[in-house]
This record gives C-alpha cells, structure tokens and sequence, in this order.
C-alpha cells in the first residue's frame, strides 16, 4: 500500500538527483502531466530526472522503504495514459529522460546497448553510423524512448519482418522495486540457463521494474527498397495480395499497410499529403519489398492485376517519393483531429480473421451509433488494425466522447469472438486496466498477480497500471 510522501520524504528523493533535477514547481511539471490525447492530466508533487542507474536505484529504495508510489516516464508518448500520475497528488514521477548513454556498439555481433531514455531515433542513427538497421519504427520515433518501447512491447511499421521490440531485445538493465539491480545486459542469442526474466519485464509498463538499459539487435542494412501505394476493392484483396507478395518476393515483404478510403482523404485534407493515385479506391495498401531482386514490385502488381486483385498503383521512383508515400500513412493520426472526435481502437485478429472483424465491427458500431464514420489503419502484415471511430458530422464532439466505454463494448466484443487482443501494440495503462478481469481468465489474473506481489510486493510500482487495483 502507498502512502501520500512526507516532506522529509520528497526531500531525500530529491537529494538523490540534486535540487536542479527534481521538479516541484507546477509550471515546469506541466509537460510530464498531459499526454497526447489530453485525456488525463495528472499532478504530483515532485519530478526526479536521474542520470544513473545507481541514482534508480536509490530512489527507488527510498520509495520502497516509504511506501511512495513511483511513475516512471520515457518520452511520454504512451497512448494508455501508464505514464501519467493520477489527479490526488500522490504519485511521484521517475523520468529518465536524461539516460540517453549509448553504452556499446557490437558491428559484429550486431548489438546496440542503449540506455533507457535514449531516443529511438537516435538509436537508429547510432545503428546507421555502424552500417547497421535498428528496425523499430514508430511515428513518434523523434520523441519515444527506449525505456518505454521495451515497456510497452512497441510494434510499429516493421513487426512483419523483424518483429515487435520483444524480438528485438536480448538483454536488460532493471532497477527493481527495493533498489537492488539486475544486470541482464548479455548480447547472447541463445541463453538456456533457466527463465528468460527480461520478458517478464517488456511490455510490464514499469509495473514490476524501472528499465535502465537494453542490449537490442541490428541488422544488415538494406541496400535497397521497394515502395508502393496499391489500390484494392476490399481487406479481403489485401490480404490475397499479401500472400502473394511473400511468395513472390521470397519473404521480403518489410511493411504491408492497410489504410482506408477515408483515412487517406482526411490526411490529404488536412496535413497537404499529395495524393497518390489519381483514381480511388475503398482501401489501399502501402507494401515495401527490402533487398528483393530488382523489379519484384512491378512483377508483384502485374500478377496481383491479373487475379483482380489490384486496381491501381504507383511505384516510388526515388527516396524523396518514397517519403510521400509513407507520410500519407504515418500522418493519418494527426490528421484525425480536424476532424473532431475520435474513439479509437488498438486491436489485433488473426491475419486471415482481418477482413471479417471490420465488416462486423462496422456493422455492429453502425447500429450502435448511426452516422459514424470508420477511420482504419493498421499493420495488416500482423493483424494489428487502428480501429477509429469518428463522430457523426454535426454531432456535438463531448457527447460522442461520452459514449466512450460503450463504444469500446461494441468493439471488444467483436474483438473476442475473433479470439483477438483489445490491446495490440499500446499497452493496457490506465485506460484498459479495468478491463483485464473481462480479458483474462481467473488463472492468468491469479499468475499476474502473484507476480506483481512478488517483484513489488508495496505495490510502489506503477499501482493501478495493467493490473487493476
């Protein structure tokens, strides 16, 4: 149980970074409070802003021994809202922003050890410099960090061909709930000595440890790129047409992008996206091909042509349209907000199960709310689609949010008949938490449990987060 910290408490979690590092001014706390929704905004009485390791440590023995609940934060990019301290004040936030070490670089074995609050982005220059690819690509790659990638089990645009960031780790670096460290910073990728603890820890959204560091993977650079925007009747088209481009392609399919008719128009509307295609179509795919034998995309979409499958397409010529072509995806979220409201959805199917989870899902939203409009998108190559919801035109933007939750039983029960995940690549946070005994049977809430108990038995950790309080 936690305990709203004393001043002689805050004070010695302070001393730990030094008064310049610990923030207790609302005003400068105002950035750590919101996240991008604007659905919570949080207080808390003070902001640590640690540089060490050895500093995590002795913070968080401190708040283990005082009962003081910890956040931790990484970029503050999470779209659940674990990140955010709740409104009564009593959460202390642990920012590791200041962690941006890139502790090693193996060329040769093809590791990248990064601290946790390194920027992806920077990590992926760090990877570039080495005549190397770190894979993880996420929109918010200029401001996400590490520490929360690993945290939340981030997917992103590539997960098809290297997998989520749970692939992508071989070792961590974890501060634990009483301050003790566990040095798990091995480069192996074969280690069969007992239980693989960092997977306990990826994807635990600081619930059962403060992630401080992380041995990743990289791989051989790409030589070259096959882009296109693709033109399809239906999701059941794109998903014949993926299966023939693995086939084709000799598995080099990288990203394969499902995007609907109006998730495209809205981004040409409002963030000045050239359109891609002359004609239109009710969905598009964006596809890439990596190191594929040159010609493999236009040799793809001539066969996928013959089968009916495609009705049009456009090719990128040069870096700069393959640009184009990928902002027309990776700026559909922002592009949203003009529009007014949105319920939006991070779920995941079966590949094969894609096509009928959004004709039921439409049908069953539609009766629940005539006049809706279906904004989806998504990472069809692993069955993860962005299912948003946006409001009927004229319709009043706060009474459409209201509904909210209601929505969300709408979706989630399309979602469980097609044995799928309500939370694909985002997180559980605080938005989902109460959801999870609907989720999950009594034996995995019980197991969940009794592993937060154990790894956090004063429940200083994140409380609330994942796991229902």
């Amino acid at each position: 149980m936690t305990h709203r910290p004393s001043s002689a408490t805050l004070d010695r979690l302070a001393a730990v970074v030094g008064s310049k590092y610990a923030i207790r001014e609302p005003a400068a706390m105002d950035g750590y409070m919101r996240e991008m929704r604007q659905i919570w905004h949080g207080r808390s009485p003070l902001i640590l802003r640690p540089a060490s390791t050895e500093e995590v440590s002795r913070i968080l023995a401190i708040a283990n021994e005082t009962g003081t609940a910890i956040v931790p934060q990484a970029g503050n990019t999470g779209l659940c809202g674990g990140q955010i301290p709740t409104e009564d004040g009593r959460e202390v936030v642990l920012s590791l922003e200041r962690m941006t070490r890139i502790r090693a670089i193996d060329p040769a074995n093809s590791t990248i050890t990064a601290e946790a609050g390194c920027v992806l982005q920077s990590v992926q220059e760090a990877a570039e410099a080495a005549d190397r690819l770190f894979p993880l690509s996420l929109a918010s790659q200029g401001s996400c960090r590490i520490g929360g990638n690993l945290s939340t089990n981030a997917g992103g645009l590539n997960v098809i061909a290297y997998g989520n960031a749970r692939d992508l780790c071989l070792g961590l670096e974890v501060v634990l709930a009483d301050g003790r460290v566990w040095d798990g910073l091995k480069g192996l990728r074969k280690d069969n000595t007992g239980y693989d603890l960092k997977n306990l820890f990826i994807g635990a959204e600081g619930t059962l440890g403060v992630i401080t560091a992380a041995v990743l993977k990289l791989f051989p650079k790409p030589k070259s790129w096959e882009t296109a925007v693709i033109a399809l009747p239906s999701p059941q088209a794109a998903i014949d047409l993926l299966g023939l481009a693995q086939a084709m392609s000799g598995n080099r399919v990288s990203a394969f992008e499902l995007i609907a008719a109006l998730a495209l128009e809205i981004t040409i509307r409002h963030k000045g996206v050239r359109r891609p295609l002359a004609s239109s179509a009710p969905w598009y795919v964006l596809a890439e091909l990596v190191d594929a034998v040159p010609g493999a995309m236009a040799a793809l979409l001539e066969a996928a042509m013959e089968k009916g499958l495609v009705s049009d397409a456009v090719i990128a010529q040069s870096a700069a349209q393959r640009a184009e072509l990928w902002a027309a995806r990776e700026m559909i979220s922002e592009a949203q907000k003009p529009e007014g409201g949105s319920i939006k959805h991070d779920i995941s199917v079966p590949v094969s199960r894609v096509p009928q989870f959004l004709k039921e899902a439409d049908d069953a939203v539609s009766r629940f709310m005539p006049g809706v409009r279906f904004i989806s998108f998504g990472h069809l190559g692993d069955g993860n689609i962005h299912y948003n919801v946006a409001q009927p035109p004229g319709m009043d933007k706060a009474k459409f949010l209201d509904s909210w939750h209601q929505m969300n039983d709408v979706v989630f029960a399309v979602v469980a008949k097609l044995g799928g995940s309500i939370s694909a690549e985002h997180g559980i946070g605080r938005l989902k938490a109460h959801r999870m005994p609907e989720i999950k049977s009594p034996v995995e809430l019980s197991l969940m449990r009794q592993l937060k108990t154990m790894f956090d038995p004063r429940g200083i950790l994140n409380p609330g987060r994942v796991l229902p309080e």
